[in-house]
């Protein structure tokens, strides 16, 4: 798969990273700004070739490019409209509604749907209607806690795991999500084991139960560790709706403002992974999916998007704040708790 798409030197990147971090912040305190990257200046839709600060707005408008300095310190700015959001699934229930019908694996692998078993209270003007809603994301891939337990946990995002503040150690977890016409008990695989939400990272570990489990990612085969996104790489994701889907790196510098709903707010991500694709590389419920890269190496952990592109945790911050190491099947059987792979 081929993406015709510029990808900055690592040189120039170095050179611009300081000053985009000096004001990224001011950036984002300016209304409609939702985010500020490293990328090609682009001039009446054509690219030029130049390293710019990109400032990401949600409206286009007259007067929000002349908000934004045409260069900060020499550097110049590109100004781009974008609707970033999270890509998880929520949709209200009726008793009259139908379930999508989904995948079911009775062997658990990552890339595939999953959901909290408890429903949740949202109001406009969050949602259309005012009701209960349930939540389908997608398990990831597995990970082993590094304390004496080892645990295995199955890898998703914050906005997936925990939803909004109401959550707790503990919260039951269905494959297929509830969305997708998974029933409370009979298909429950996980609890919530822990949950972080700072920096870089929006990531949930999910303690697994009894389904057999293969370490690997559906469509994509066994993960082999993890390693650090590099601009200008391929890769892949395989998520609950989307699939499996293609892409380039273009930046690892993304700093983004994304709206994590009623309890939670806005808050501010900073060093994410974009990714850019000649198709839609995500949608509403692919959160919690991994980005491998062509060594079926995990880099990053996908979030939210907009279209044909991307955004993704760089994954070693998400395994830090975790406290895991991914799962692979070189870790010997002794060290892995539960059920066999």
């Amino acid at each position: 798969m081929e993406v015709a798409v510029s990808c900055l030197d690592e040189n120039a990147r170095e050179v611009i990273r300081p000053i985009k971090r000096m004001v990224e912040d001011e950036f984002l305190s300016r209304p409609g700004v939702i985010g500020v990257d490293i990328g090609e200046k682009v001039t009446g839709g054509r690219p030029t070739g130049r390293a710019a600060i990109v400032v990401y707005v949600c409206a286009k408008g007259p007067d929000l490019p002349q908000q934004i300095p045409q260069d900060v310190a020499g550097v110049p700015t590109d100004v781009v409209a974008e609707s970033i959001v999270l890509h998880r699934a929520r949709i209200t229930r009726t008793n009259d509604e139908q379930p999508v019908v989904a995948e079911r694996h009775p062997v658990l692998r990552g890339g595939i749907s999953i959901g909290p078993a408890r429903s949740f209270r949202v109001v406009p003007p969050e949602v259309p209607t005012a009701g209960e809603y349930v939540i389908a994301g997608t398990l990831g891939a597995f990970a082993v806690t590094r304390d004496g337990e080892r645990k295995v946990l199955g890898l998703t995002t914050f906005h997936v795991g925990c939803v909004d503040d109401s959550w707790s150690v503990g919260d039951e977890f269905v494959h297929p999500s509830r969305v997708d016409g998974g029933v409370v008990d009979a298909d429950q695989v996980a609890v919530l084991d822990r949950a972080a939400l700072a920096g870089s990272v929006s990531a949930a570990g999910l303690r697994m139960g009894n389904r057999p489990f293969r370490a690997e990612v559906l469509d994509v085969g066994a993960i082999m560790g993890s390693a650090k996104a590099v601009v200008g790489s391929t890769v892949r994701k395989r998520g609950r709706t989307t699939e499996l889907t293609y892409g380039v790196i273009t930046s690892t510098d993304s700093t983004l403002r994304l709206d994590f709903g009623d309890g939670i707010g806005v808050r501010t991500v900073r060093d994410q992974i974009r990714v850019h694709s000649s198709d839609r590389f995500g949608d509403h419920g692919d959160s919690g999916a991994v980005l491998v890269d062509a060594d079926n190496f995990v880099v990053g952990l996908y979030v939210a998007g907009s279209g044909s592109t991307g955004f993704a945790n760089p994954i070693e911050p998400v395994l830090r704040q975790l406290d895991v190491e991914l799962l692979t099947p070189g870790v010997p059987e002794s060290r892995r708790p539960g059920p066999a792979a």
